[in-house]
């Protein structure tokens, strides 16, 4: 029993670790030939564990082969744009200047009834306000509305708008980015004095506190604190 166990725990870490060697994808996001690999690697990694009389190695070589064939053919699609049309394929346009390309449709096997019902899931419930609709390489459908169809942007009223950056997690669960404060060019006694304004004496009391662009900091105590 102990062996199974540790053969399970091994062999989910390796291959969680070769998982995150292939980049942050969803499974959503993955190209055709990273979700098949994926695939063969968590099939692979499975016959030993269902298995005690295959070797280990019988499946870490096989995962390890396919690993180096993954990072082989994402290293020659980032050197060559004609291999990376081989590999992962070319975006097709389904939609162009409003009109439906059937020649497209029977090409990538898309019925109208898929082309419709992605339209509706981006919020167009009317093909006619469609400019273009590209299918792009790991399947997901791009859609660019007619200009007359956008929402009202503050560019198009001519309203001046302020900087907008990305907000920093100050706190995180009781724990402090000291990172995070750094980049903001603060230090802990200006988080300290801060909370302290708010009745916060210890940072663990806090769930989340982050500072946005204009130094503004945002916090919500933990729930057994309220109590």
């Amino acid at each position: 029993m102990l062996i199974i166990v540790f053969r399970t725990l091994f062999l989910y870490l390796i291959v969680v670790v070769f998982m995150r060697i292939m980049g942050k994808r969803q499974i959503g996001q993955l190209q055709p030939f990273e979700l098949v690999i994926a695939i063969m690697i968590s099939e692979l990694a499975a016959l030993p564990m269902q298995n005690t009389g295959i070797p280990l190695l019988n499946g870490i070589i096989p995962i390890l082969t396919l690993l180096f064939a993954q990072i082989a053919l994402s290293f020659i699609g980032l050197k060559s744009t004609k291999a990376r049309a081989v590999i992962c394929g070319k975006p097709s346009i389904l939609i162009q200047n409003g009109k439906v390309n059937e020649a497209e449709l029977r090409k990538e096997m898309y019925t109208l009834n898929d082309l419709l019902e992605q339209l509706r899931i981006k919020d167009i419930h009317n093909i006619a306000d469609v400019e273009f609709a590209i299918l792009e390489t790991n399947g997901q459908l791009s859609v660019i509305p007619k200009s007359q169809k956008r929402p009202v942007s503050p560019e198009d009223l001519n309203i001046p708008t302020k900087y907008e950056g990305v907000s920093l997690d100050i706190i995180v669960d009781g724990e402090v980015s000291y990172e995070n404060l750094k980049l903001a060019n603060l230090d802990v006694d200006w988080l300290n004095n801060t909370l302290s304004k708010f009745g916060i004496n210890n940072p663990k009391d806090v769930l989340l506190a982050s500072l946005d662009s204009e130094g503004k900091l945002y916090y919500q105590v933990k729930e057994r604190r309220n109590k």
